[in-house]
């Protein structure tokens, strides 16, 4: 029984190819956890999918990058306080790409009922760890001889809440990995607001036979990722009292397939295998993840914490009889009665659930008739109005016309008006001309007066001119010598500020760059730039040769002082994520 799965783990880790550099989101890409681990899906979901008292592991090697980048480890226990609320606290370990996070998790959760088939259910995890810059991910100019300036890494405390309303078997669920963090290094929020990430969910449970262990859940997800496309999916979990299978979609990461087997009724162990689909994955090896957990008691003896609508029939116990044997002929008649009882109560059960289906056919069905009736409304609602826009747009039509008739007949009189003008101003002239003619004959000395005085004054203007062009270019040279003099000015870094300084880079003209973001894949550039530009800005980028990683920076300034401003007022309070100034000394 165990050669199979050994098999299918060693063939995970021997699975191995090459792949492009690709840009990895941020989020904790918990996307699979449909079963085990799932508070780390939805904190809320501690008290429906844990199976308390238990101890789980679950690990993500993404793109088949084992002990390398990124990777996911998280182990946690899960346990009831009251019937209604459950704790958890757990080691957690996670890389983003660009920061390895190292710490741990406290979870709490509770639900109430508010009828037997309606409950609310709200949770809370709790992130402690340690943020450290990852060493693979920033490659630093090899010409810069000052000290790395490392003011991202620190301890961060982070908040993550989730709810879940449950009606029947359909659940509904929302949660945020980090709706409150703070880092402690840098006295400030760890993420701005636009780093928000949120996720919502719905599945549906359909039991399978008599077997209450035996169960089938579709369900579907929508995440918000900063910065980046966000993300949908879905998966099915098929689920026995031995063994489990899931299949899954994720319109970033691909398809994803995992099963797993249940021994002893306490011990669970399975893996799953996610294979990349995405134009700009390609390439790019599988992704592993592996599951492990133990409970502490059997896993059918959990009691459930929304009970599932069934016909429960109950069987009256006799009392015990005082003596301490019966006739054959009594002890017959006894048990025959008690299976009449019973027959009696499995039929009257039967005939109840009948009952309750042909009352929800009925509604169901009258709910259908409602819909059908809306949708003709709004059908022939939509023919009125589109009839309405027919008849707007023959009308406006007709309009256009008219007015185009009346501007045509209106520029024809304008010309006509316009030649009878013309005729009077030629007239006009022919007279002004012959008066000037005989003006110049009486006048023509004091015209060749004239003439010298202009020249006098054309002479001082010109000289005026150049005087003025002469002290322009004495500025301009100033003005350069100055420019030339504060890009020669050595700069030293502040206490917690992150600052880079190149001697030339690519033919970039010298000055402080006000750097709002880098980026490795071009897809995620663009959709920033663009991101941006929506916002009002005026963003601009380079392409490094060093990295080949496209930086981009909202403006360049000629010195650090009227960097660190912009840097500081966050570039006039119209852009309010992180920024740092890379520098082009210049030779």
């Amino acid at each position: 029984m165990t050669k199979p799965w050994v098999f299918f783990l060693l063939s995970l880790l021997l699975f191995r190819s090459a792949a492009q550099e690709v840009t990895v989101p941020a989020d904790l890409r918990q996307h699979n956890l449909t079963e085990y681990n799932s508070s780390l899906f939805n904190p809320a979901f501690s008290m429906l999918r844990n199976s308390p008292p238990s101890i789980a592991l679950w690990t993500r090697w993404q793109w088949q990058q084992v002990d390398g980048d990124p990777t996911t480890i998280f182990l946690n226990y899960t346990g009831k306080i009251k019937a209604k609320s459950a704790f958890g606290a757990g080691f957690y370990q996670h890389n983003t790409g660009v920061y390895v996070n190292t710490g741990g998790i406290l979870n709490y959760a509770f639900v109430y009922e508010f009828n037997p088939k309606i409950s609310f259910g709200a949770g809370m995890n709790f992130f402690g760890f340690n943020q450290d810059l990852a060493d693979d991910r920033f490659v630093i100019d090899p010409q810069i001889q000052l000290p790395i300036n490392d003011s991202a890494d620190g301890f961060v405390l982070q908040m993550a809440p989730g709810i879940f309303v449950q009606w029947n078997k359909l659940n509904i669920g929302l949660a945020s990995e980090n709706l409150f963090d703070f880092n402690f290094a840098t006295s400030e929020r760890n993420t701005g607001p636009s780093d928000r990430i949120f996720l919502t969910s719905a599945s549906y449970d359909f039991q399978l036979g008599q077997d209450p262990s035996s169960a089938l859940r579709p369900a579907l997800y929508y995440k918000t990722i900063p910065n980046q496309d966000n993300q949908f999916g879905l998966n099915a979990l098929y689920t026995t009292e031995k063994y489990w299978g899931q299949v899954g979609y994720n319109d970033f990461y691909g398809i994803s397939v995992g099963a797993g087997g249940r021994f002893l009724k306490k011990i669970s162990v399975g893996a799953l295998v996610e294979f990349a689909t995405d134009a700009e994955l390609d390439g790019r090896d599988a992704t592993f993840e592996v599951f492990a957990a133990y409970y502490f008691k059997p896993k059918s003896d959990s009691e459930p914490l929304i009970k599932k609508e069934e016909a429960i029939v109950e069987v009256p116990v006799e009392e015990k009889e005082t003596e301490e044997a019966e006739e054959p002929e009594e002890k017959i008649a006894k048990e025959e009665k008690a299976l009449e009882r019973e027959r009696l109560e499995r039929e009257k059960a039967a005939a109840e659930a009948l009952e309750k289906e042909k009352i929800e056919a009925e509604k169901l069905r009258r709910q259908q008739e409602e819909v059908l009736k809306k949708e003709r409304l709004e059908k022939e609602k939509a023919e009125a109005l589109e009839q309405e826009k027919i008849e707007a747009e023959k009308l406006r039509k007709q309009q256009e016309k008219a007015l185009e008739e009346e501007q045509k007949a209106a520029a024809l009189k304008k010309q006509r008006m316009q030649d009878s003008i013309d005729a009077l101003a030629a007239e006009e002239e022919r007279r002004k001309a012959l008066a000037e003619l005989q003006r110049n004959r009486l006048d023509s000395i004091e015209r060749a007066k004239t003439r010298e005085k202009l020249a006098i004054e054309q002479q001082r203007i010109q000289d005026s001119t150049v005087q003025a062009a002469a002290e322009a270019a004495k500025k301009l040279a100033e003005t350069e010598q100055k420019a030339a003099e504060t890009q020669k000015d050595t700069v030293t870094p502040r206490k917690g500020e992150k600052y880079e300084e190149v001697t030339t880079e690519d033919g970039l003209e010298p000055g402080f760059y006000l750097i709002a973001n880098v980026f490795g894949t071009k897809k995620y550039f663009e959709a920033f730039m663009r991101d941006l530009s929506n916002q009002g800005l005026q963003p601009q980028s380079f392409l490094r040769s060093l990295n080949n990683y496209n930086y981009v920076y909202l403006e360049r300034y000629d010195s650090i002082g009227e960097a660190r401003r912009a840097r500081d007022s966050q570039f006039g309070g119209r852009y309010t994520g992180k920024t740092w100034i890379f520098r082009v000394v210049g030779k």
